[in-house]
């Protein structure tokens, strides 16, 4: 069974909207700071239990999949039938769309995959020898932040996804319009013919 459209947009949208809500939950989730303990010295931070690099990267794993399938789902042959590139890509508005999908799955990838990386630095690497520090998370706001971004990402590969299929079916509907106008005159051409013999 092949895929359609249909299933291809709930698909994109559905894993767009868990990336979103990992990175809600890793927003939610991620202490404000640890507590500093002083032995000799040396600063060792404790941070409570903290599962929001977990969620930044299930985010990021579900943001992934839905940028590579609304990607896929744009040049995918539906019903075995395919659109050449400059067809697909004739009108500016489905150019411009696809490029803004592209840059912002990437800017949403990139501020999950820096933020998730971040909290998990600090919780790695808890002991410090300066005295001062402050034992810090990652900055409150960017997991939030991402997930919005990750959210558009889904939406600009739908907008994207309902584009290419509107091309789709330009394409196809011009193409049945020109077989049909050969095939017309064809048989014009033939009937014309055997008029004249009968003459």
């Amino acid at each position: 069974m092949g895929f359609s459209i249909r299933h291809m947009a709930i698909t994109v949208v559905a894993l767009g909207i868990t990336a979103f809500t990992f990175g809600i939950l890793a927003e939610q989730n991620k202490p404000d700071s640890g507590k500093s303990l002083n032995s000799n010295g040396v600063i060792t931070c404790k941070y409570p239990s903290d599962p929001s690099p977990i969620y930044g990267f299930l985010s990021i794993a579900f943001l992934t999949a839905s940028s590579v399938i609304g990607s896929y789902s744009i040049f995918h042959p539906y019903k075995g039938r395919s659109v050449p590139l400059k067809d697909l890509f004739c009108s500016t508005t489905m150019l411009v769309f696809f490029q803004i999908a592209v840059w912002v799955s990437f800017l949403a990838e990139g501020m999950l995959v820096w933020t998730t990386v971040a909290e998990l630095v600090h919780l790695t690497n808890n002991v410090h020898r300066d005295a001062n520090t402050k034992c810090p998370t990652a900055k409150t706001g960017l997991f939030g932040g991402a997930a919005f971004m990750a959210l558009n990402a889904s939406l600009f590969w739908l907008v994207c996804l309902m584009l290419a299929d509107n091309a789709r079916d330009d394409y196809f509907n011009e193409d049945e319009e020109n077989h049909e106008g050969h095939y017309g005159q064809v048989l014009t051409a033939d009937y014309d013919v055997k008029e004249q013999a009968k003459v």
